[in-house]
Parts: structure tokens; C-alpha cells; sequence
């Protein structure tokens, strides 16, 4: 049987499984399979084909009716090229209803622009970017783009002065009627001509062939962050999105509001799901609560049919580039695979990384160089956290210490007596710390624990040395204690003093 496997054409044995097929897939994780076309239509798709005497450029428009009532056949005849420069070219012009914004936005290479001259939208005009770059257009407070060129990029360098948009046309696409399933069974029987797609792969914003723009490099490392171990979780399923909210809330900045068409990859960045990574199956409007981050170059159909519950493997390009939490060793023979130049603050003895320069992924490929701030090996302590007896108290805690973003977190010790350590992480004003996984017995030795809101001493954070029945690791009555997890190798505190920060990596 021929089976398409991620855009590959395979040939498997007659009564083939998934799982003969993919042996070594997470059975976690859905795949989507499209069983060959039964049935087919014409629908409207949307992308446009504008002719030009370079030739055809594609591009991918946002469904909106605003953009459906603008790029129409008889458009094409207004569409002459008016001026250009190394950032941009712009046609026109003709008249729309926009709303000029009078500010400057960011704009990438592709992006196509309603503006207007003059802030006149009777004098409006298609701009199509050349390059990253920041410029005022006369163009909504959104920024203007209503899309951008999926097909013939290279083109844009090629129109010159007196060229015209010769056609404008909306391109007609063939649609699949049969039978769409989402499966993660191993045992699904294959069938010739059927269609798998095991993962999504995403290539993030600000990465191309042509150059890294590290004007989104935070709010893609958060992207990178969240899909770090190969994994998008659909906690959320719309007609036009799917998304991950399993870092919700995180404070992430707005550094890139564009039109979120089919495929573009978003981060909330505001509201009550901040943080939230959002995967656009149809398009919509751009959002200034919503900064982009990547697109799909890969799997749009299992991220269209995939519902709230499954589990989508997921490759991100550049992968992220974190490392903190590494031996310096393993530091080193990551930045070295990656074309990295790496300076360590010191290269005596066995050392973990505890903080890098720049922090995030697309100022470190853009520059070359990375600085590395270590901490020796028996400095770092192993912890582990029980979020199913204590969920809301070990997020609180990995927000605080930084193990939410990395793999080794740090707080300050305030205060050591007998067998006692307690550390005081900065907690911000109103974060609730309610009552949960409290002892009733005797709390073993190297138990790690919280205080609880029921006491003064709120937040703190400590671990006993020796095994006790009336006060729990932070000194308090067990009613005010919540057992975050244990302490694995508590010779790491032994000569600890006051004042001095302790790095703990967690061990799931």
C-alpha cells in the first residue's frame, strides 16, 4: 500500500497498523488521516493571485469582509506601481474606507499593507514589504497588514517603476469531503492512499533565510518555552484556533500585532489567558492582544481537526536555545553544535549553568556569542515537587524561583537554626496561597514545604533536616504548612549561610 507520511510517499505491507507505520510515535500524541477523496469541491480559498510582469505573487489574506469587498478583479486596473524603495513598493492609488492611524508600526519582508497618502484614503494604496522595517503608511492603528505573500517573495525585488498589477483573482482550491479522523490508536488499520500527518512543525517569527529580527525575541521565546518538549497540548478548540494554555497566566510583552491567517502562531498577551500560545486554523483580524510569534510550515490539517484533549507533536525551527541548567561541558557542546561562541565566567571544576547573556534564543543566533554564569555542581540541589497534592502552591513556586522557564531556579536563605532552612522567594501582593496537602502526622526529614496563608510568615519556604509531628519544615503549626515536595541530596545546604542564594533543579 502507498500511505503519504508527512508530505512522503511510503509503501507499507497490506493490513499495516499506525503503529507499523510510525513505531516510534509517543501513543500520547494524535496524528490526523485523511483517507483518500471520495468526494471533491471547488471552495474559495484564502489566497490571491495578483499577475504582475514578474510574475505571479500568492498571497494569504485575512478573511475579513472589509479585505473580501477591497482585493476584487476590478481592482487590478488601479493597481500601478506609484513608488518604491529599498523597504517597500506601493500600488495605487485607489479608494478604500481605512482609518488612518498617524503612527509608525513594524512591518516584516511579505507583509502586504492598506495605507494611504497623505493620511487620505481616497489616495490608498496595496504596499508590499521588502524588508523588516518600522514606517508610517497611513495605515489602522492594527498596522494595515491584510496579508502576506505565501508565493513569490523573491518577486518583490524585481518590480520597477511603470510596472502594474495586471489580475487580481481569488484562487480556487480542490476540498477533501471524506473522511477526517484524529486518532492515537497504534492499531488503526492503514488503507492504500491514505494521508497521515504525525506532527506540526513551526517556524518561528523573526527566523528566515534572510536574517534574524530579534524585535519579537521574548515573545517568541516564550513560544519556544512552551512547545520546548516537542509537545502542544489543546486545552482550547474553536472554529478558528486551537490553543495551549498550560503556562497561563505568563506576563508576555506585545511586540508584533499582524493579521492572524490561517497557520500564524500567536501569544496572548493580555488579559486573563496571558500567555496562552494559540495556533490560527482560519483566519481573523489582528488583535492587540495578541502578539505573533511564528507560523505552521507544516500540519495545518492536524492542528484543524485536532480537538480539545489531544496531544500534538510539535517542531519549532530554531529550536530554543536555553542553557541554563546544563553541566558547563554540556553547555559548551551545545553552543559548539550550534555555531555559538560560548564565555563561561570560569571553567575550574564541575559547574552547572545558572544564567545566560543574551537569555533569549533569536539575540543569541543573531549575535554569534553567548555568556554563560555557572555555580559548582554541589551548589545546585535536587528537589521534587508533588503538583498533584499541592497544584496551586508548587505553581506559585516555580513561578517565584524560575523553574516555570528553566530547569534550575534559585531563593535567597534567610534564615538557617539547628535543622531548620527557611527561604524567603519574593511572592507579589496578592497571590493566595490557600490551604492544600497539609500534614496530619509526623513530617519526614528533608520534606520541602510552604507556608500557607493562615500564617504571618506567608510564602516562606523551608525543609528540616530531621524528621518532626508538631511544626512543619518552615517552623509553623502543620495547619499553616503546604508539602510542596522533598529535598534529594540535601548535602547541598550543608555549609549554606545566610544571605546566600540556593539553586534548586527540579527531577520529574
Amino acid at each position: 500500500m502507498e500511505i503519504h507520511l508527512d508530505g512522503q510517499r511510503v509503501l507499507v505491507p497490506e493490513g499495516s497498523r499506525l503503529g507499523d507505520l510510525l513505531p516510534e510515535r509517543d501513543e500520547r500524541c494524535s496524528v490526523a488521516i485523511i483517507r483518500p477523496a471520495l468526494v471533491e469541491d471547488e471552495t474559495e480559498s484564502q489566497e490571491v493571485r495578483f499577475t504582475t510582469p514578474v510574475g505571479d505573487l500568492i498571497v494569504e489574506v485575512a478573511k475579513t469582509a472589509a479585505v473580501s469587498r477591497l482585493l476584487q478583479p476590478e481592482l487590478a486596473g488601479q493597481l500601478r506601481l506609484h513608488w518604491q524603495d529599498r523597504y517597500a513598493a506601493a500600488f495605487g492609488p485607489f479608494e478604500s474606507d481605512l482609518r488612518p492611524a498617524r503612527h509608525p508600526n513594524r512591518y516584516k519582508r511579505g507583509d502586504v499593507i492598506l495605507g494611504c497618502g497623505g493620511y487620505d484614503p481616497s489616495r490608498s494604496y496595496l504596499i508590499f514589504a521588502r524588508m523588516g522595517h518600522t514606517a508610517d503608511y497611513g495605515a489602522p492603528a492594527d498596522g494595515g497588514v491584510i496579508g502576506s505573500v505565501v508565493t513569490g517573495r523573491g518577486l518583490l525585488d524585481r518590480l520597477t517603476d511603470g510596472d502594474q498589477v495586471t489580475g487580481v483573482e481569488r484562487i480556487f482550491r480542490r476540498v477533501d469531503r471524506s473522511s477526517v479522523v484524529v486518532v492515537r490508536d497504534a492499531g488503526f488499520p492503514l488503507e492504500d492512499g491514505m494521508q497521515v500527518i504525525s506532527y506540526v512543525e513551526a517556524e518561528v517569527q523573526g527566523f528566515g533565510e534572510d536574517g534574524i529580527d530579534t524585535g519579537t525575541a521574548r515573545s517568541a521565546e516564550h513560544f519556544l518555552l512552551s512547545v520546548q518538549g516537542g509537545r502542544f497540548r489543546v486545552d482550547r478548540s474553536s472554529s478558528t484556533y486551537i490553543a495551549d494554555t498550560h503556562l497561563v497566566p505568563t506576563r508576555v510583552p506585545a511586540e508584533f500585532s499582524g493579521p492572524r491567517l490561517e497557520g500564524t502562531i500567536t501569544v496572548r498577551a493580555a488579559g486573563k489567558s496571558s500567555g496562552g500560545v494559540y495556533i490560527y486554523t482560519q483566519g481573523v483580524s489582528a488583535s492587540p492582544a495578541h502578539t505573533v510569534v511564528g507560523r505552521i510550515a507544516h500540519g495545518i490539517e492536524l492542528a484543524r481537526f485536532a480537538g480539545k484533549g489531544d496531544l500534538l507533536a510539535i517542531r519549532a525551527k530554531p529550536e530554543q536555545f536555553d542553557l541554563v541548567g546544563l553541566s558547563l561541558a554540556g553547555a559548551e557542546s551545545v553552543a559548539a553544535r550550534r555555531g555559538i561562541s560560548l564565555t563561561a565566567d570560569t571553567a575550574e571544576g564541575d559547574r552547572i549553568v545558572v544564567a545566560q547573556t543574551p537569555a533569549t534564543t533569536l539575540e543569541v543566533l543573531a549575535g554569534g556569542e553567548v555568556r554563560v554564569e555557572t555555580v559548582p555542581a554541589d551548589h545546585v540541589v535536587s528537589i521534587t515537587l508533588d503538583e498533584a497534592a499541592a497544584p496551586r502552591s508548587v505553581t506559585i513556586f516555580r513561578e517565584v524561583t524560575g523553574l516555570k522557564h528553566h530547569s534550575v531556579g534559585k531563593m535567597p536563605l534567610v534564615f538557617v537554626f539547628e535543622d531548620v532552612f527557611l527561604f524567603k522567594p519574593k511572592i507579589g501582593k496578592g497571590v493566595g496561597i490557600i490551604p492544600e496537602n497539609t500534614p496530619t502526622g509526623e513530617v519526614p526529614a528533608y520534606t520541602l514545604a510552604m507556608t500557607n496563608d493562615s500564617r504571618r510568615g506567608t510564602g516562606m519556604v523551608g525543609v528540616r533536616t530531621a524528621a518532626n509531628a508538631e511544626f512543619g519544615p518552615t517552623s509553623e503549626p502543620l495547619t499553616g504548612t503546604n508539602i510542596i515536595g522533598k529535598v534529594l541530596d540535601a548535602g547541598g545546604l550543608a555549609g549554606m549561610r545566610e544571605g546566600e542564594t540556593v539553586y534548586v533543579r527540579e527531577v520529574k
